[in-house]
């Protein structure tokens, strides 16, 4: 508990173990023993250590459930996360999952949909792959996809937005006690969020061949992402059969919820735009700065399942308000004031 507490706000903080042993006046091998349970520190230590990464000693205390089975997705292989960020991600996963199955263990795991199955064949075409992870979430074939988050919700699937200033990190697929989960960098415009839910989703849901290269997988998971987002018929009722160029078709991109950037792809893709007119709408985009900062063009989507779920608890009695502040990690206060609104809505 105190092992796994302490690498993670030490992550966190971005520390390695020599730098925060020397923040604390201790050997790395200390740091090193503490995580992995072999020793525990005194109480003095214990607040140089708290006092070092910026948290109470309580926080070092928060229990961890060791029946949690997890299973991490890989970072591509071409990542330039580094492996210390890298280990943060899996890090922060646990402990976000711990409190989360904190709630479940009071009010039962029925409170949560069936749990997906995955594993499904690989088709060559990515436009049935892509109607197929539809019908795998309950959604028509065609036609815009809404919330994706609560839709994932809905289904099952856990999401844990990860809030990471590092930009070489977009998401990763898992699973916890055999329920997948999808975590998705915070830090990013929501169309690009989408866009690696559904990626990260077809990396979860089809069986891929142990023998298959890599860079071929992430070209053939973007695009079934891109036509599970603006599917073949969509994209030629919208944008029409044939175009000589694509630039303003904003209008259509937030209707799905993608970026122009994935549809001037897509277009290109289905043939609706040839190779040249792709070449300059790319130019375009590039002056526009869209690479790296492409206009916001719809509301951010974010997981409400545990808040909802922490609520409950509280006013079922089952916690109380100070238990559910430290499992959401929110000030008393907020979540007093948020029970209340609650109480009112009720009514």
């Amino acid at each position: 508990m105190f092992g796994k507490n302490l690498k993670y706000h030490r992550l966190k903080n971005g520390l390695t173990m020599g730098e925060l042993a020397e923040r604390v006046g201790i050997t790395s091998m200390a740091i090193s023993n503490y995580e992995k349970g072999i020793r525990t520190p005194d109480i003095e230590i214990l607040r140089r250590l708290a006092n070092a990464l910026g948290v109470s000693v309580p926080d070092f205390m928060f229990a961890r459930d060791e029946e949690l089975h997890f299973i991490h997705g890989a970072f591509r292989k071409n990542s330039r996360l580094n492996k210390t960020k890298q280990e943060f991600v899996r890090e922060s996963i646990e402990e976000y999952f711990n409190r989360f199955y904190n709630i479940i263990a009071i009010l039962g795991e029925c409170v949560l949909p069936s749990a997906p199955q995955c594993g499904a064949a690989l088709s060559l075409d990515n436009e049935e792959n892509a109607r197929r992870m539809r019908q795998w979430l309950h959604l028509a074939p065609e036609g815009p996809v809404g919330n994706l988050v609560s839709i994932l919700e809905n289904n099952g699937i856990l999401v844990f937005m990860l809030k990471l200033s590092d930009s070489q990190f977009s998401g990763i697929n898992g699973a916890v006690n055999g329920r997948p989960f999808v975590s998705i960098n915070v830090n990013m415009p929501p169309e690009r969020q989408r866009f690696t839910i559904v990626h990260e989703l077809a990396h979860m849901y089809f069986a891929w061949p142990e023998n298959m290269d890599q860079v071929a997988a992430e070209k053939k998971v973007d695009a079934i992402a891109g036509a599970f987002l603006f599917p073949k018929n969509d994209a030629i009722r919208e944008l029409g059969v044939k175009r000589s160029e694509i630039q303003n078709e904003a209008l259509v991109a937030k209707e799905y919820g993608i970026s122009m950037l994935c549809l001037g792809y897509r277009a290109k893709e289905l043939g609706i735009i040839n190779e040249s007119a792709y070449k300059r709408f790319s130019i375009i985009a590039s002056k526009a700065g869209w690479r790296k900062n492409e206009p916001v063009r719809i509301p951010r989507e974010e997981p409400t399942l545990f808040r909802q779920l922490v609520y409950r608890a509280i006013a079922e009695e089952e916690i109380s308000i100070q238990k559910g502040a430290e499992l959401l990690q929110l000030p008393y206060d907020d979540v007093r004031k948020a029970c209340i609104l609650e109480g009112e809505h009720a009514y």
